[in-house]
């Protein structure tokens, strides 16, 4: 039985989710997005299991969806909340999520997740700049 993410609507939305995705970038950060999109990469394998997709995605609906226990809108702690709704959705489903999908979820936030010095020097501005750019990741930059 194939899994269609967007029978979950209107909690998840493929196209919503990308596009909060890259609209959020620096106030979510790079935490949030990784989370995000591991939990995502980890939902596209076809042996995770329907229960585990349904985690991701109502996770990843709560992420979308604007009414959160805090705000996004506050400064700071905003996507604090996101935050631990995505770490648990993260442990939960820990199994499927792979060095594949690890990989993957790395190369779309750009080469600035590779190396710690990387991450402490410039990976912020390369992290940020690989979303933004239209030459890297086409999960991330095919959002219309």
């Amino acid at each position: 039985m194939a899994f269609n993410p967007n029978e979950l609507e209107p909690q998840f939305n493929e196209q919503r989710f990308w596009r909060k995705l890259r609209a959020n970038l620096r106030r979510a950060g790079k935490d949030v997005i990784r989370h995000c999109l591991c939990l995502y990469y980890a939902a596209q394998k076809p042996e995770t299991p329907l229960w585990a997709k349904t985690v991701v995605y109502g996770a990843l609906a709560y992420f979308i969806i604007p009414l959160d226990a805090i705000p996004d809108a506050i400064f700071v702690i905003g996507y604090s909340d996101d935050l631990a709704v995505l770490s648990a959705a993260l442990v939960t489903i820990s199994l499927y999520v792979d060095a594949e999908v690890e990989r993957q979820a790395d190369r779309s936030c750009g080469s600035g997740l590779a190396t710690e010095k990387q991450k402490k020097s410039d990976g912020e501005s390369l992290f940020f700049l690989s979303l933004e750019t239209k030459t890297h990741g086409p999960e991330v930059l095919d959002v219309k």
